[in-house]
């Protein structure tokens, strides 16, 4: 029987996942800011049901606490620009 050898590259992995979360914040800003043209001046209910609409499709299913739903969701009634940072 052949033996494997198995070595696993944590810093390699960190960055792979890091430009990844990274890309999706990009994308996510880029969605959510979309939303401005059509939802500025709208209900903020109708504005939230938008932005997690968004949100999930661009985060795999992943959902958003409803502070910074609601903070989004505002920003965007509002007319301002939106950006989805790391923590």
């Amino acid at each position: 029987m052949a033996k494997s050898k198995f070595s696993f590259n944590k810093r390699a992995f960190e960055k792979i996942a890091n430009d990844a979360v990274a890309k999706m914040a990009r994308n996510l800003t880029t969605a959510l800011n979309g939303l401005k043209t059509r939802y500025q001046g709208a209900p903020i209910e109708e504005v939230k049901a938008a932005v997690q609409k968004v949100w999930s499709r661009h985060s795999g299913g992943g959902t958003i606490s409803d502070p910074e739903l609601t903070a989004f969701a505002e920003q965007i009634q509002a007319g301002g620009r939106v950006e989805v940072r790391l923590k």
